[in-house]
């Protein structure tokens, strides 16, 4: 996960969730932006930047807006009120708050989505994703990473990534499906005993009812998944829109629109079904962790 560089997307992941929240009800009610601006008594390039999440809401706006639209239940009232509060709690402290100065701005989105959404989808192939990271392998790739250079921020990257991993085994844990490409189960990173460790750890979590781990082998040839990771995240709200994650050296990349989530939830089915089935895969895990001796 790249932590310092820039993102393409336009607004938080927060805002334009909540914007395309709106807009779907606005749409749904047949009324205009000029309609909408009437109805909340501001400019029509208020109500644009609103949807596009170029702009903080106000939760009253928000209650306004649902009136105008007539969306009256009181379900749909809080879950939107409350995804407006999450959109603008950049003022409020979080836990990874306290990491600020060391995270950027990308990175505290990606936490912030990954603390409020209900599965992860991810191909990876080169790294045993974050989630699944033991401290060991954790430290390698950030001192690799060349992000960072004294052993104090290096430390803090680590425990950011450590508590992140409280979500797969919280009260209400995230559902985390992993397929990985072979050669992460033969890339040294630490060493034999750090990958010993990491790929215990990885059949370990996997014994767990909400972790899945597959792993697509080099005998299958060329694949779809090929050209880089990704991530594909999905929410428990039902209108909720699922967001796509691409990783590259100089950033992270969100997807939104419709067609490109489509694309790589069609691009993970693929890689799941060629990869070798769950069991197979541990067998497969367990036999390359026997494999490294220091």
């Amino acid at each position: 996960m790249t932590t310092r560089g820039t993102t393409d997307r336009p607004s938080t992941v927060l805002g334009r969730q909540l914007g395309d929240e709106l807009r779907r009800y606005r749409e749904a009610s047949g009324l205009t932006t000029t309609q909408a601006a009437e109805a909340l008594d501001c400019t029509k390039g208020k109500i644009s930047r609103m949807e596009n999440g170029r702009v903080l809401v106000r939760t009253p706006d928000v209650v306004a807006l649902l009136h105008a639209y007539g969306v009256n239940d009181s379900e749909t009232h809080e879950r939107l009120t409350l995804l407006t509060r999450t959109a603008n709690r950049r003022r409020r402290e979080r836990w990874w708050h306290q990491y600020s100065s060391l995270l950027a701005e990308t990175y505290r989105d990606y936490i912030e989505m990954e603390s409020i959404c209900e599965s992860i989808r991810t191909f990876q192939a080169q790294l045993v994703p974050g989630l699944l990271q033991t401290p060991e392998y954790s430290r390698a790739v950030t001192v690799a990473s060349r992000a960072w250079q004294s052993s104090a921020e290096i430390d803090q990257f680590v425990q950011v990534r450590l508590a992140r991993q409280q979500r797969l085994t919280s009260e209400t844990p995230l559902s985390l499906w992993v397929v990985l490409a072979e050669g992460v189960l033969h890339q040294q990173v630490g060493g034999p005993d750090v990958m010993r460790a990491q790929l215990n750890h990885v059949v370990g979590m996997a014994e767990r009812p909400n972790v899945t781990v597959q792993v697509l082998p080099f005998s299958r040839g060329a694949h779809s998944g090929m050209f880089g990771p990704y991530l594909l995240m999905s929410f428990p709200q039902a209108t909720a829109q699922d967001l796509v994650l691409t990783e590259a050296p100089t950033g992270n990349f969100w997807m939104e629109q419709e067609a490109e989530v489509t694309y790589y939830r069609a691009l993970f089915d693929d890689a799941r079904t060629v990869a070798l089935p769950p069991t197979e895969s541990l067998a497969l895990i367990r036999r390359t962790a026997e494999e490294f001796t220091a």
